[in-house]
């Protein structure tokens, strides 16, 4: 507006004027990235035609069955809730109101009894209900369905091969540079290394998220990666991030809810049970409480198959003017949830910048991992994924834990379910986190979870029992992620 009064700005030239000021401002880059993010996260435009739930899910049955599965989880919630005769939420007195806030940086010091509490659901409720998904226009009968696929999930979604898997995930070839491998014959991993990193300064000194994701596809130097990956979510802690932070805490300071006794229970029974993350205790707590008084999270629900949980005011029971979205930003956690955020803490330590990049993981990522839907990231196709790659390249293998009792999926769903955070060493999780932000694609996971039992084939052939496949499989900290998907999918037989 200023600008527009200046003498020497002419109306005619007013756009080429615009196109420059933005381009000297820095203003274009910015454009750039906030439109480059918004592409990564939303579906591209149905027809028309299509009505609005289409945009969620398209697939009718997948719709129906998400929806049941989330009665059940509100069913479980509000038994507790009964049982132990606790409201969903009510308000702190004034006391525990200054007693939290005080204790805020050490939360992890409380001991809050939650013997009575239990996880809503955990990854294997969950995996039940997959397995139980059917195709209603598929059934023939007594036939052997879904081209006699042998494994848990009788869906017959699209799932790539390994040749179609090869051409997207072409950067992990075993002739191209990656971190993660030290044992590069051609080119020694330290001349890599430097030359790698002088690129990814590169990368960051433009600003540019495109160019940030292309780059992490081959790994992120450790240095520079908490940068890279705000760049790629375009995230960047301005003031009013910062402020919006504070008034999130500022709820939770004010308000007590059910779900945070269920996220106290979770981060006891993982995370400070593990020996990377329990340090990170109160880093949890924090990031979760907040996370879940976040309305702003609502939004990812116009492209997710899931719908958020509402409950109605006190004595106002089915009348839809009173009724509230619980917990505030629709998503109820279950066993394992915080350890999505625990790898984060390794990266950042100012806690809204935490914050953020864990909600922006969760909205574009995460919440795939535990909702019913046909998208090639979501949960179904992983399970399916992985099933189809073991029957495809290790059919011994795959009959014989099948004939076992021991159906790989029923070990492999818990890794995929939590993206592998707690079963992988933090620095091979987070190389494998770099390729999920590089190729915006959950897929990555299937392919490592199929790779693991092509690592251990020969040792699972000579397992008899469930319990003993388990055994074998107990322990993935000790496991190099890039050479595993690399020799998986570039050096399979196809």
């Amino acid at each position: 507006q200023i600008s527009l009064h200046k003498p020497e700005i002419k109306l005619e030239s007013l756009k080429e004027d615009i196109k420059d000021f933005l381009k000297t401002s820095g203003w274009e880059k910015k454009l750039q990235n906030a439109v480059y993010s918004e592409l990564n996260v939303f579906p591209s435009p149905c027809h028309p035609a299509a009505p609005p739930e289409h945009m969620k899910e398209p697939l009718a049955y997948m719709r129906k069955a998400q929806g049941s599965w989330e009665k059940r989880i509100l069913k479980s919630l509000n038994s507790m809730c009964t049982e132990l005769s606790i409201p969903l939420a009510q308000k702190r007195p004034v006391s525990e109101q200054k007693e939290l806030l005080n204790k805020w940086n050490e939360m992890g010091t409380d001991e809050p009894d939650l013997s009575l509490f239990r996880p809503v659901y955990a990854p294997k409720d969950f995996l039940e209900v997959l397995m139980n998904l059917r195709n209603p226009n598929y059934e023939n009968g007594e036939q052997p369905s879904f081209r006699n696929h042998l494994g848990l999930i009788q869906v017959p979604l699209k799932v790539k091969d390994i040749p179609e898997l090869k051409e997207d995930f072409s950067e992990l070839g075993l002739n191209i540079g990656q971190l993660g491998i030290d044992d590069s014959a051609q080119v020694p991993p330290e001349f890599f290394e430097n030359e790698h990193v002088r690129v990814g300064q590169k990368v960051l000194a433009e600003q540019d998220s495109a160019a940030a994701q292309q780059y992490v596809r081959q790994g992120c130097p450790t240095a520079l990666r908490a940068d890279l990956w705000a760049l790629i979510l375009n995230i960047s802690n301005q003031p009013e991030d910062i402020l919006y932070y504070e008034q999130l805490k500022s709820n939770v300071i004010q308000h007590d809810l059910l779900v945070d006794s269920l996220i106290y229970k979770d981060v006891k029974l993982t995370a400070s049970n593990d020996d990377y993350y329990f340090v990170f205790e109160d880093y949890l707590y924090q990031v979760l409480l907040c996370f879940s008084r976040d309305t702003s999270v609502l939004e990812h629900f116009t492209y997710s198959s899931a719908t958020p949980p509402k409950s109605y005011i006190r004595g106002k029971l089915g009348m839809e003017e009173y009724a509230v979205f619980y917990p505030p930003n629709g998503v109820i956690p279950f066993h394992g949830f915080s350890m999505y955020v625990a790898p984060l803490c390794f990266l950042y330590h100012e806690p809204s910048k935490l914050y953020q990049i864990f909600r922006e993981m969760y909205v574009r990522f995460f919440f795939r991992l535990h909702s019913i839907s046909s998208h090639p990231s979501g949960i179904v196709s992983l399970c399916l994924l992985f099933e189809t790659l073991l029957q495809t390249h290790l059919p011994q293998l795959f009959y014989h834990l099948r004939e076992i009792g021991a159906q790989p999926l029923r070990i492999s769903f818990k890794w995929m379910v939590r993206a592998f955070s707690g079963y992988l060493a933090t620095d091979q999780l987070l190389l494998l986190w770099d390729r999920i932000l590089g190729y915006n694609s959950l897929e990555v996971l299937a392919v490592l979870a199929a790779a693991v039992f092509a690592f251990r084939a020969v040792n699972l052939m000579e397992v008899t029992s469930l319990a003993a496949a388990e055994a074998v499989l107990a322990d993935l900290s000790t496991l190099k992620v890039m050479p595993l998907l690399q020799i998986f999918l570039f050096a399979t037989v196809t």
